[in-house]
């Protein structure tokens, strides 16, 4: 039996509902919304939560939504058919009213929705006594295949080898010329027997042993290998010219003055961190759409560039259709794909995208590719826009206020830039007068510790004691290594708190996602500690792997903390930004299987380098 079944507008007005049980069910309905359809993973039509399974169905014409709730250790094969059923028998009966909005009736629909769901039960019931029915000969693959084709023969394989590749006829072989024995010395005479034999035997070297004598002495000699000669390839005389360093030291200078020039730096890093900006080299298609949409009835006479230039003679009927939808979201698929989404991924926002158009009425002039690119825009901007606030200087100096650090712990797999990206965010907040502790808890690479060393003696000379008062804004927590990381990080949480440090920053060891023992020691420390914001460092390079990644992390958070309410990822450092123009699909790909923000964004290899997501101008990057 069906527990809830409601009936509301996209607006949130409940046009009718249905219950058999005093259970509440708004938090369930509005986990569905929040979580599915305002994150537009409406691919899948089923949602669980808690104990329930919620299915619904859209109906993009009247903007409507179908919810029907039951309990989830229920096996009811009747519920799709009951939707499909139930919203065309709504549908039937308040056309005129729902085409002019009036959704603020008193809906008379008992009567109906009893007698759908009664026929819709007795169906089930009628499908689970009927056996399923074996596919017959006829209607297998196997009938379709001619006996002759299944039998197998010795020399099949041999004869299809020959059919592949078609023997070559045998080239004609001139006779040795022969020559008086008298005019040939020793070797020669040898040479020219051989030649013979070779003749004699059909072998395919006949004639590369027919001219191997008598050769001219010039023949013989064979030049050597040379060097090639690239055009822009430069030698060592070019690298003065070619070193375009701004702060490399002059001659006699010291090494160590770079330090001294670094403070350009200081500064710049004020407050909230900068938008970052996305340029793409590739043409976009508005003008080329807004062309298609004036000239309905005009063939395209030049060729275009955009990536919807193949879909110019698409023009919307009055209703949607998922086939007629079918190649442009071919398209779109095969386009995110190349801009490093992963292939998942893809198919599930363009499915989603299939869910919300279908049924939806088209305007006079208005096309189907202008309507799906602008749906999937909209779609995209939604999943990258954060659903919570992430405001670290302000939770910083809440924390702060209540006597305590505010505690980052960093996680990833190995070589992404944790180390790295740390002492970038470390040098933003000593740019807002935050002092950092950085905790050291990677006991397992070699130069872990020192290389953080190095990054807290240039930040603490970018901003030295003298400045604030005499006390040192950055300093490093650590204990060596093959120590316990989970040890290190209370040790340094307990330090910091007795130590007025506003920050704690921990660097965990880099581990792959399928490294059971390494999973379970950061789960340990994630657990012990409990930090306020635990963010994971990933690649902008990686495509179906950040899925891989992502989904075990979390898995592994989960499985191994032995915790009801497990403490998962909170958000997303994306690392090298800047190396790959405008192939940002990852960003979508890690967004979207987390639900979780994208904090931070990498651009480079000095301390500013370090930008905030622009979700519009990362879409605008990617739909171009």
């Amino acid at each position: 039996m069906l527990d809830l079944f409601t009936i509301f507008s996209k607006g949130g007005i409940v046009l009718w509902c249905f219950h058999s049980t005093t259970q509440i069910f708004t938090p369930s309905v509005n986990s569905l919304l929040k979580s599915v359809i305002l994150q537009e993973r409406s691919g899948n039509n089923s949602y669980d939560h808690n104990s329930l399974t919620l299915k619904y169905k859209l109906d993009n014409e009247f903007e409507l939504v179908f919810v029907v709730a039951y309990q989830k250790i229920l096996q009811l094969s009747y519920v799709d058919k009951f939707l499909d059923d139930i919203h065309l028998e709504f549908r039937d009966k308040y056309k005129e009213d729902l085409q002019h909005g009036r959704h603020f009736l008193d809906y008379d629909f008992h009567q109906n929705f009893m007698s759908v769901l009664q026929q819709s039960e007795e169906w089930g019931k009628s499908q689970a006594l009927i056996p399923k029915q074996m596919r017959s000969f006829e209607e297998s693959s196997k009938s379709k295949k001619t006996v002759a084709s299944m039998i197998e023969r010795k020399g099949d394989e041999k004869e299809n080898k020959k059919k592949a590749k078609p023997v070559e006829p045998p080239k004609k072989v001139e006779p040795v010329k022969e020559q008086p024995i008298e005019a040939l010395t020793s070797e020669e005479l040898i040479l020219q027997n051989r030649a013979k034999l070779a003749q004699k035997m059909g072998s395919p070297n006949a004639k590369k042993n027919k001219t191997c004598y008598r050769k001219s002495p010039k023949q013989s000699t064979k030049e050597g290998k040379k060097p090639r000669v690239w055009d822009l390839g430069g030698n060592s005389k070019d690298l003065p010219d070619l070193d375009y360093t701004k702060d490399k030291p002059s001659e006699g200078q010291d090494i160590n003055a770079d330090i001294t020039v670094s403070f350009l730096m200081v500064g710049q890093m004020v407050g909230g961190i900068k938008d970052i900006e996305v340029e793409s080299d590739s043409e976009g298609s508005e003008v080329e759409e807004e062309v298609e949409m004036i000239n309905l009835q005009k063939k395209p006479q030049a060729k275009t560039r955009g990536m919807f230039s193949l879909f110019k003679g698409l023009v919307g009927s009055k209703n949607l259709s998922r086939e007629g939808m079918q190649p442009v979201l071919e398209k779109l698929k095969d386009h995110l794909i190349a801009k490093n989404v992963a292939s998942d991924i893809a198919y599930k926002l363009c499915d989603s995208v299939a869910v919300k158009l279908e049924g939806r009425v088209l305007g006079t002039f208005e096309s189907v590719t202008t309507l799906v690119k602008n749906t999937l825009t909209d779609a995209l901007v939604q999943i990258l826009s954060p659903r919570r606030r992430v405001d670290i200087l302000r939770d910083a100096l809440e924390a702060k206020a209540q006597g305590r650090p505010f505690v980052m712990s960093f996680c990833g797999v190995n070589g992404v830039g944790k180390s790295t990206n740390l002492a970038k965010i470390c040098f933003w907040l000593i740019e807002n007068k935050l002092r950092v502790l950085i905790a050291a808890c990677d006991t397992f690479r070699a130069g872990a510790v020192e290389q953080l060393r190095t990054h807290m003696r240039h930040l603490n000379a970018l901003h030295p004691p003298e400045r604030h008062g005499g006390m040192q804004m950055v300093q490093l927590y650590e204990k060596g290594y093959g120590k316990d990381a989970a040890g290190i990080a209370m040790e340094a949480i307990k330090f910091a708190k007795e130590s007025s440090f506003d920050v704690v920053l921990i660097d965990t060891a880099g581990r792959m996602q399928d490294n059971e023992p390494l999973m379970r020691a950061l789960s340990k420390l994630i657990k012990v500690n409990d930090p306020d914001l635990v963010l994971f460092v990933g690649e902008a390079l990686v495509g179906n792997e950040a899925v891989d990644q992502l989904v075990k992390f979390n898995q592994a958070l989960a499985d191994y903390s032995s915790s009801v309410n497990p403490h998962l990822i909170d958000g997303i450092v994306l690392t090298k930004f800047d190396t790959i123009d405008d192939k940002v699909g990852a960003a979508i790909s890690m967004t979207y299987i987390t639900g979780q923000p994208i904090v931070f964004v990498g651009t480079g290899q000095t301390y500013t380098d370090l930008k905030s997501l622009n979700a519009k101008a990362v879409v605008h990057a990617l739909m171009k």
